[in-house]
Formats: structure tokens, C-alpha cells, sequence
């Protein structure tokens, strides 16, 4: 099922161009967290840096000149399994990979001859975005850093690169099969969730500026009304909670995510998380897998039908166990 579903999205997407394109103006005008940056003209080489950047272009039937090596997910080549799908389909020389890093590569972007550059999902500095722009226009994030959810992300690219039309299109399909998806599991809207890991001697609740916790809220749950009062809000990404407070997280269902197996099982091991009525019950979905943990953190048009009915059936399955 998930593979005939692949292969129907990664055709229909490259597929957004085919025909004749839908006008749209030019000089475009985007404004984002270091001001506005105005595109003369529709892009026809597009360089792309930081998470997600990639697949909003490839979902829009555009493949780009360069793209940043992905480690995390990516595999040997660094391009998650849903662009390469993606990137195959379309056929033709591949993209320039960027070196990964915290500075972008500068000369290598320059070297790719971009037109524009989209980086509407990242946490480039100002100088990193002052830099990029003698290269070519370049789009930063709006908002705060690493926050963008993937509908506006979409948005952002398709307004750039004259496909605006397009990409509302592509966000209503895209939504509506989340919503198709979610409704296949009765009593899963609403269920209350903490996201949570062990990390540096504490418990990382994910907060209301992280992604999993919106796209979360998006499929239909609700964010643990119990985090109020240890500190959860929706300006950071995370905060921590000690092991002797974890009686404290009081909710339906826990959700983590993991690269291997053994790591999710030695967490929910852990006397703090096996005593909790919800790791007792069986009611937590833990994510396993650094493919799997990476199409939902953040996710995007691609990777959300290449992974969201297994996210979703765990989610389920979950919450069918809920006290």
C-alpha cells in the first residue's frame, strides 16, 4: 500500500508541470526574518539549503540544481529516500550535493549558478543570509528559526518560484489526505500527547514550537494540558523535565522517537518512564527508525505520504490502549 501510494504521489507531483504553468506576476516580493527579498523573475535554477527546502521544490514538479547532503536520513548520498523517489522520477542529471555543515558552502552554491536560493525552513544567521544573497535572492525563514509548518513552507516556495496556485493546490490534496488518513482510526482525534526522550541525564518534553508537537495537533491531538504547569509553552522546542518529576506527565498516550530499536526499548525500560500508567497500559507509539523519525521532523508533502500511515496506525494503536 505504501509503495502504490509513493509512486502515485511522485508521479502526480512531477507531474505539476507538465502542462502549461499558471501565471503568475513577477517581481515577487517575500518578506521573511531579514526582511523582504524580491525575485525579478520566474527561477528556473534553484539551490536549496537547510531541512525540507528540498522536498517543498520537489513537490512542486521543480528539481533543483543543488541540495544540501542530508545525514540524518539520507543515507550514503545524503537525499532522503522520498526526494530521491522523487528526483528519479523526473528523470535527468542529479542535483549538486552541498556539503553539510553549519555554514553553507558558499563556493559550492556559487558554482551551481542558482537563480534563487530557498532556505524558508533553516536558522541561517543574518550574515549567513547577507552572504547568500550576493550569490543569488534568497529566501529565509519567516518567523522564528527551524518553526515553519511544512503548509507554509509550501507556500513560500511556490510564491517564489511562480507557482503559487500550484502549491495551495498541492497543500489542499495534501491535507486532505492527512485528513482521510486520520479519519481510517476512530477515537484518535483528541486524545491528549506528551513527546518526550531521555537526553542529558533529564527528560526532553518536546514544546509547542516543535514540529512533531504541531504536526501532532494537525493529525488531531491534543498537547497535555498536565505541561502547563511544568514549564511546556509554545516558544521553545523543548524543556526539561527530572526523573522524579515524570509522575507529573499525565496524558492519554506518550510518543517518542528513536534511530534503533534497543534505544526505545531501554527508554521506556527506565523505572521513571515503566512505571508511568501509560507505558503500563501500552498506550505510547514510539517512532523507531532514523527514516521514519525524519519524515515527521519536520514533515513535508513528500515524506508525509511516503510515511504517515504507519505514524498514524502507531498513533492509534496508541490510543486504543489509553486509560
Amino acid at each position: 500500500m505504501k509503495i502504490a501510494i509513493r509512486t502515485v504521489l511522485v508521479l502526480s507531483m512531477c507531474g505539476v508541470l507538465a502542462g502549461p504553468a499558471l501565471a503568475q506576476d513577477f517581481p515577487v516580493t517575500i518578506a521573511h526574518a531579514y526582511g523582504q527579498t524580491t525575485i525579478e523573475a520566474q527561477p528556473e535554477r534553484v539551490a536549496t539549503w537547510a531541512w525540507g527546502n528540498t522536498d517543498a521544490v520537489l513537490s512542486l514538479g521543480v528539481k533543483p540544481v543543488a541540495i544540501p547532503f542530508i545525514s540524518y536520513g539520507g543515507g550514503d548520498n545524503g537525499i532522503h529516500p522520498w526526494a530521491e523517489e522523487a528526483l528519479d522520477a523526473m528523470g535527468g542529471e542529479m542535483p549538486a550535493i552541498l556539503a553539510e555543515g553549519d555554514e553553507p558552502p558558499y563556493e559550492q552554491i556559487l558554482a551551481a549558478d542558482p537563480d534563487i536560493i530557498i532556505a524558508a525552513y533553516s536558522g541561517i544567521t543574518e550574515e549567513q543570509y547577507e552572504r547568500l544573497s550576493q550569490i543569488a535572492p534568497t529566501i529565509a525563514y519567516q518567523g522564528a528559526a527551524w518553526s515553519a509548518p511544512w503548509q507554509d513552507v509550501t507556500r513560500t516556495v511556490g510564491q517564489a518560484l511562480g507557482l503559487a496556485k500550484e502549491a495551495e493546490t498541492l497543500v489542499a490534496e495534501t491535507e486532505q489526505f492527512v485528513a482521510d488518513t486520520v479519519a481510517q482510526h476512530e477515537g484518535l482525534a483528541g486524545t491528549t500527547f506528551i513527546g518526550l526522550n531521555d537526553y542529558d541525564g533529564s527528560l526532553a518534553i518536546y514544546a509547542g514550537l516543535d514540529s512533531r508537537v504541531k504536526f501532532l495537533t494537525d493529525l488531531g491531538l491534543t498537547y497535555a494540558p498536565s505541561l502547563d504547569a511544568l514549564g511546556g509553552d509554545d516558544e521553545n522546542f523543548y524543556f526539561s523535565v527530572s526523573y522524579e518529576n515524570a509522575d507529573q506527565l499525565v496524558s492519554d498516550i506518550l510518543v517518542s522517537y528513536y534511530e534503533n530499536q534497543s534505544d526505545s526499548d531501554a527508554f521506556f525500560a527506565e523505572p521513571y518512564i515503566a512505571r508511568l500508567p501509560q507505558t503500563q497500559a501500552g498506550a505510547y507509539a514510539s517512532i523507531v527508525g532514523i527514516e521514519q523519525v525524519a519524515a515527521v521532523s519536520p514533515p513535508s508533502a513528500l515524506s508525509l505520504r511516503w510515511e504517515l500511515e504507519d505514524y498514524v496506525a502507531q498513533l492509534a494503536a496508541a490510543a486504543e490502549k489509553a486509560e
